[in-house]
């Protein structure tokens, strides 16, 4: 049964939703829910410094919409343009994904499946953490399928918001206020030397050695905090690096020390599943860490979101350490 509710602006409906939500097992499908994430993505300025995804930030959905600034672009966004530029039922069409979202994981149920998971990731997260995490699933909820997309830092964010993906592993540390962010791995960073480089992990003596070398980075559109982490590594060792390549797979970066065009700096994970002519040398003096995170969105109602998250709530690294016992 398809319960709607409507009425006029702070009049009872997302109390009684709850309620229906909380007594009778009803699922809840809101269709301003789909038109704020879009807004917020979009972000526009509510006067002349704010973005409105700052103001958000600050001060929530539920605060934010009081003010005239933002409830005018959301009432624009959610009439004018969802019917003149896409269709007068663009916002409901949306809405009623999530309704076959939950009528497909019936369907599941029946087929004998518990659920499925749709899982975004960046390469990096590809090596360890998640055949750990997803072996260890597997052996509690063999029954649960998963689909994996490798996307980009952003992409993941958009999917999330848009519920396309359920869970995301981010190279961020911070992310929209409708989402949730957990670190998963906290890291030091690597040096990455052609395998023939004379300096090693004995004669090593810190980064400044290599001031006149070219360096083969992540692209900052990979992750920008990442990006801008590892310029504070150069600007903590005194000098700006010569940045001769950038590119968004770790692959294509030991291609290219492996080949003496530079060398490159990485999180340590990035060091196991390759098999290239190049070295590691931890730079565990300097502060700076390297961080990988699972997100996902606090308005997800996939019941399987949660089985993974207390999964992945404890500390991973008895995963990892069978992972890496299993390769050696």
């Amino acid at each position: 049964m398809i319960i709607g509710l409507s009425g006029y602006a702070r009049s009872g409906k997302d109390t009684v939703a709850e309620l229906l939500c909380l007594n009778y097992n009803y699922k809840r499908v809101s269709f301003a829910d789909p038109m704020r994430e879009a807004l917020y993505v979009l972000s526009p300025k509510i006067d002349s410094i704010t973005k409105l995804s700052e103001y958000v930030d600050d001060y929530g959905w539920d605060i934010a919409k009081q003010n005239p600034e933002v409830r005018r672009p959301l009432q624009v966004f959610g009439t004018e343009v969802g019917r003149k530029q896409f269709s007068s039922e663009f916002w409901i069409d949306i809405s009623l994904k999530n309704l076959e979202d939950i009528l497909a994981h019936s369907k599941l149920i029946h087929h004998g499946k518990e659920g499925h998971l749709t899982l975004g990731f960046v390469g990096s997260a590809m090596l360890q953490i998640i055949p750990a995490i997803l072996k260890q699933f597997n052996s509690k909820f063999p029954k649960v399928m998963f689909k994996l997309e490798e996307m980009d830092n952003q992409k993941q964010i958009e999917g999330l918001l848009s519920q396309e993906i359920d869970v995301g592993f981010v190279r961020l540390e911070r992310v929209p206020r409708s989402l949730e962010i957990h670190t998963v791995l906290k890291e030091t960073f690597c040096l990455v030397l052609p395998k023939n480089h004379p300096v090693n992990k004995r004669n090593f003596k810190n980064l400044s050695q290599f001031k006149d070398s070219p360096f083969i980075l992540f692209d900052p559109e990979y992750s920008a905090s990442y990006y801008e982490k590892v310029m504070q590594i150069f600007d903590g060792c005194g000098f700006a690096p010569i940045i001769s390549h950038n590119t968004i797979h770790a692959s294509s970066i030991y291609k290219l020390v492996e080949n003496n065009l530079g060398v490159s700096i990485v999180p340590k994970s990035l060091q196991f599943g390759y098999d290239m002519n190049v070295k590691f040398i931890e730079l565990d003096a300097i502060p700076q860490r390297a961080f990988l995170s699972i997100a996902w969105s606090k308005n997800n109602r996939n019941p399987m979101l949660q089985n993974i998250l207390q999964l992945i709530n404890p500390p991973i690294e008895p995963l990892l350490k069978n992972v890496r016992a299993a390769k050696i």
